[in-house]
């Protein structure tokens, strides 16, 4: 499986990394049941795939995620590089609350390697800069973590341009991680640009927007989610912008087949076509997932895909936010 440095750092990723946040099971933003013994088997098939790194959070599952993770690293001599995530808390009611205190950060450090099984964090990374005004303090903190050797790289999910501006006048981050994807290209206005000519990596989430890019959507299946599904709140799966994306996705499947791949590693690649971005994070909850995506990652798009892709893009500019 292809890979590229993350950044300035001495980590080479697989273009690919598995996302953990449906394996966390249900909480407030979950994404229904899970099983746990399918999960560990899901995270084990993507290191046999050849994925080299695991993406999560404390906030996934409120805890659980990172205990899977644990659970599924403990047999293995040689453990992936694991990025994990600070700043989201939650209450006994399992609801997520923004906390950016930096005792708070220091805690979710230790709490983090402990269920993880690892003794340092290979990227240490804020999930959101909320509050705005606290960044920077919560920033000291988790780089006074990389100076107690608990985290090696910092990284910032979720920031605006001006932001990790401000962060990198406290300390050097080594990554960012925004949304992207063929509905949500934000990051390609400014960050894109910023962290291609600094040498910032970018591990982008959500490429195939939440499912919604694989091709498996149409009324009825978003008919069998769980009612706890965080998806079913999301506007993007309701209507008239369902109804919109899914007519696009038909569209986009036809370049797919013609490539003899499917739309799900068409999205991928898609992201990945970006010298600038390092790696997709690509979620998964059974093993065949994993299997159906993992090889997007050694797909090169030729330009004429990339412009076939952009004109069926152009006409649902209004989707793509």
């Amino acid at each position: 499986m292809q890979k590229r440095k993350l950044g300035k750092t001495d980590l080479e990723l697989t273009t690919i990394g598995l996302g953990t946040w449906a394996i966390g099971g249900p909480w407030q933003y979950g994404w229904g049941e899970q099983s746990d013994r399918e999960s560990i088997d899901t995270l084990q098939r993507a290191l046999e795939l050849g994925i080299n790194w695991i993406d999560t959070a404390p906030i996934y599952g409120c805890g659980h995620a990172e205990v899977i993770i644990g659970q599924a690293l403990r047999p293995l001599r040689h453990k992936p590089i694991i990025a994990t995530k600070c700043g989201l808390r939650w209450n006994a009611a399992r609801e997520k609350l923004n906390n950016l205190d930096p005792d708070s950060i220091r805690r979710e450090c230790e709490e983090s390697l402990t269920r993880l099984g690892i003794d340092r964090i290979d990227l240490y990374q804020m999930h959101w800069p909320i509050p705005d005004e606290q960044i920077e303090q919560a920033w000291e903190a988790m780089a006074s973590c990389v100076e107690q050797k608990m985290v090696r790289y910092l990284g910032a999910c979720n920031v605006t341009l001006e932001q990790l501006q401000r962060l990198q006048k406290v300390f050097p981050a080594a990554a960012i991680q925004p949304p992207y994807s063929m509905l949500k290209r934000g990051i390609e206005t400014g960050l894109l640009d910023y962290c291609g000519k600094n040498n910032i990596g970018i591990v982008c989430y959500s490429p195939m927007q939440k499912g919604l890019l694989t091709g498996k959507f149409n009324a009825d299946y978003l008919s069998t989610l769980s009612a706890n599904d965080h998806r079913l709140r999301d506007p993007n799966f309701q209507s008239p912008r369902f109804e919109t994306i899914v007519a696009m996705v038909d569209e986009l499947k036809k370049i797919a087949a013609d490539c003899g791949k499917s739309v799900a590693q068409l999205a991928i690649a898609w992201v990945l076509r970006k010298p600038e971005i390092t790696a997709a994070i690509v979620g998964a909850r059974r093993p065949d997932q994993i299997e159906q995506t993992a090889p997007a990652a050694n797909w090169t798009l030729e330009a004429e895909i990339i412009d076939r892709v952009e004109d069926i893009l152009n006409r649902y500019v209004e989707m793509s936010i």
